[in-house]
């Protein structure tokens, strides 16, 4: 080969490379889209029985077309305290039986295209640009409901950028059968170590093992010159080469999240380490007789494969002792590995690793959304409990819980912030909506439970009494606020539009309770009854009241209008307020339940 052409080889190798990239990463963008919250969820749920641990991590590689990704998945979800390192070492070890689902589908590369049509048909170099072309006509779809369909036509795509990176490539090293240079080049890869280090090598550089056994199908395919005892050494380094990403994700995360680095590369190196001593000894023993065979793209998606499966039959029943190895490497210093201290000290709120599989992150930031939901609505009541039964160390976890509502608000929405930048699926961009609306809410009355506190103090330190009417009163309207503290948690966390309608009436009720109460502390502190003092306190306390239950209704409504993918919340309370049935009828329940004692 001439300078010239070794030039253009080599830019087509490293645009082919590129292209396979993107299509990549295209085409898992778009299945993982599909896919939605789901996967994070089954991570949740099922890793508790090895067998649904294997089958999930094998599954959602597939769909990440990557098991790099899914180990990134996993240290984020860990850092932040939803998994167990216990629970993601049978996951890792399905994700190396998920990887290889691509090396086969690569395969069809070597289809022999001047065979019949049907035939010709199934080489991706013909089939790719079929799928291209309807992947962009659905990408391009207008209709109603068209997001899944522009899901499918990005996969679709990106499976077609993707084939026809490898495409690119085997054009390029074609000329490599026929070069001498090249020929004895390839002689060095007889030595098992080199094979291996250039398989971890290349596929640590690219981050992909995927596209480096892309490569080396197309070398084999086309130069027709290595053999399965060269090949065997590199897909073993392989293998070990794409536990690198998930090594550089582990940088700046805490103890727990980076031995699932740690198991990730301890699986593959054991691996490599057992099945290549046993092959070469077997092979310069016995011999194999396959060792001198040239391997095609087939063989060398057998060889991944059949080492993957080794491996994990090999190294499922220890499990626990892949464990072991990443706590001896990473022991925990004088750490209390039970207490609740511990683990608040471990986790963190939001793992910026989440942001590279956005459903996750999204999924993730909805579930911190509920756990601040909940911390929100234990702020509000023992605020509340503090105008009857003042005590400091009350107040003091009220005003704890404040902050941790304000670096809840500060977490979530910058994460959503980043997610909005890429490409969200329409029900994540719901969810985001949702979620994003809701945390400024849950701040907020973590702030109102500030101001009660406030006015707590200042009737234990003035020593201020309210009348008795004043304090039936209070208690009337205190039930109240209980109550639509309780449905807005139930809302928020089961999204249940119906329930989400009875909050409105039950704010409306509340309004005009504190209204009542208002005017009759007047009528009161005209009799002489009640002081100016109590009545300045009494009338913050209303209003804090007041704005609970706005902020109430408030998460309420956004339940209801991204569910009908509406955000207009004055038309939509005005509509449920005028000439509604249900709600007149939850308005004179709620009336009835919550009617204030008689006063004279």
């Amino acid at each position: 080969m001439t300078v010239k052409e070794i030039v253009l080889a080599i830019i087509m190798v490293i645009g082919g490379l590129a292209f396979f990239l993107y299509g990549m990463s295209v085409m898992s963008s778009g299945l993982e889209k599909m896919a939605g919250g789901k996967m994070e969820q089954a991570l949740k749920k099922l890793t508790s029985n090895w067998f649904f641990s294997l089958l999930l991590g094998t599954g959602i590689t597939i769909v990440l077309q990557s098991s790099s990704s899914l180990t990134v998945m996993l240290v984020g979800l860990v850092n932040c305290g939803v998994m167990e390192v216990s629970q993601t070492v049978v996951v890792i070890i399905g994700a190396n039986i998920g990887k290889t689902f691509t090396t086969w589908l690569l395969c069809l590369m070597g289809v022999n295209a001047e065979g019949p049509l049907w035939l010709s048909l199934l080489n991706p170099k013909y089939f790719s640009l079929i799928f291209a072309l309807v992947g962009a006509v659905l990408m391009m779809a207008k209709s109603t409901g068209s997001s899944r369909k522009k899901d499918i036509g990005s996969i679709l795509v990106g499976f077609a950028v993707l084939m026809y990176g490898m495409v690119l490539m085997q054009d390029a090293v074609e000329p490599l059968k026929d070069s001498p240079d090249f020929q004895q080049l390839l002689t060095k890869f007889n030595n098992p170590l080199l094979g291996v280090l250039v398989g971890t090598v290349v596929t640590g550089v690219i981050q992909s093992s995927a596209a480096s056994i892309g490569i080396l199908q197309t070398l084999a395919q086309q130069t027709q010159t290595i053999t399965f005892g060269m090949a065997i050494p590199i897909i073993m380094g392989q293998n070990i080469g794409t536990c690198v990403t998930a090594l550089i994700s582990s940088i700046g995360v805490n103890r727990n999240a980076k031995k699932v680095g740690i198991i990730h590369i301890a699986f593959n190196i054991i691996g490599t380490v057992i099945f290549l001593t046993v092959y070469e000894i077997l092979d310069a023993t016995v011999g194999f007789f396959f060792s001198d065979m040239v391997i095609n793209s087939v063989g060398i998606a057998i060889v991944h494969t059949v080492f993957n499966i080794l491996t994990t039959l090999l190294l499922l029943p220890f499990s626990k002792q892949l464990e072991g190895i990443a706590n001896l490497i990473l022991p925990d210093k004088g750490e209390k590995e039970g207490t609740a201290k511990a683990k608040k000290q471990q986790h963190t709120l939001l793992d910026r690793r989440l942001l590279t599989t956005p459903s996750v992150a999204v999924s993730e930031c909805e579930e911190a959304s509920r756990r601040m939901a909940k911390l929100a609505k234990e702020t509000v009541l023992m605020a509340i409990s503090l105008l009857t039964h003042y005590d400091e160390p009350t107040k003091d976890k009220v005003l704890e819980y404040e902050d941790k509502l304000d670096n809840y608000e500060d977490r979530i929405g910058s994460t959503l912030v980043q997610l909005t930048a890429q490409a969200l699926s329409e029900r994540d961009s719901q969810i985001s909506s949702r979620v994003l609306r809701a945390i400024s809410d849950f701040e907020r009355l973590g702030d109102h439970a500030v101001n009660i506190v406030h006015s707590a103090i200042e009737i234990q330190e003035n020593d201020l009494h309210f009348s008795e009417s004043s304090q039936e009163e209070m208690a009337v309207l205190t039930s109240a606020i209980e109550e639509i503290l309780n449905k807005m948690l139930d809302v928020y966390s089961s999204l249940n539009e119906a329930d989400a309608a009875n909050v409105e009436p039950l704010e409306q009720v509340i309004d005009v309770l504190t209204d009542e109460i208002k005017a009759n502390h007047i009528r009161r502190l005209q009799k002489g009854i009640c002081s100016i003092e109590t009545g300045i306190v009494l009338t913050d306390i209303l209003n804090d009241f007041e704005r609970v239950s706005d902020h109430c209704s408030n998460i309420a409504v956004s339940v209801i209008e991204t569910t009908h993918s509406m955000f207009e919340t004055h038309s939509y309370l005005n509509k449920v307020k005028f000439g509604n049935k249900h709600f007149n009828d939850s308005f004179e329940a709620f009336s009835e339940k919550y009617k204030l004692p008689t006063t004279t």
